[in-house]
């Protein structure tokens, strides 16, 4: 499944509670500086993805003719540039390799800047973390549906009003609680 921006912030809070949780990571500053850190390296490569499929769209903007031309599936053919753009700038598709790699980010930049500790093997701590984003991806669907069934119901509150979107950011956080997805 593809992280989205407003995943960020849970996925980085169920890194930090993984790792309270898992008792050979203590975490110096409680888990804020953990999920403050794990946050930006996501934000970062959803940027990154972002970037490359931008410039993909530019490229299929610019051979536009051409596309046409030759009735080319415009979708596989994004793919394609996209798998080539991301190849050049070193950038990995490919979820599980993905991941891995945020995960070994995160406990790399967490570690430069001091803000755990463990006495346990690198790859342990990793895994970790690389767990706790599975974890959340597999389990976000349900706390997000079961959120909007929630406010299904309230009459008073507009689909996508500001109220709206605070009632439910509420019981989605609240859903992520019961799934455990978040302590």
């Amino acid at each position: 499944m593809r992280i989205k921006a407003q995943h960020a912030p849970f996925i980085a809070r169920k890194i930090a509670y993984e790792l309270l949780k898992c008792g050979f990571v203590s975490l110096k500053n409680g888990g804020d500086e953990i999920t403050q850190i794990a946050t930006d390296i996501i934000l970062k490569d959803i940027n990154a993805e972002r970037a490359i499929e931008e410039r993909a769209n530019e490229l299929m903007d610019d051979n536009e003719g051409d596309i046409e031309f030759m009735q080319v599936d415009r979708r596989a053919m994004f793919g394609m540039i996209k798998k080539k753009l991301a190849s050049q700038m070193g950038f990995e598709l490919n979820h599980d390799e993905r991941y891995s790699h945020i995960s070994h980010d995160i406990l790399n930049t967490a570690w430069k800047k001091d803000a755990l500790e463990y006495n346990v093997s690198e790859n342990r701590v990793k895994n970790v973390i690389y767990s706790a984003i599975e974890s959340y991806l597999k389990n976000f669907e349900k706390a997000q549906r079961a959120a909007f069934d929630e406010l299904e119901g309230r009459e008073k509150l507009a689909y996508g009003s500001p109220e709206y979107e605070l009632a439910f950011e509420k019981a989605y956080e609240e859903q992520l609680r019961k799934h455990g997805i978040i302590g």
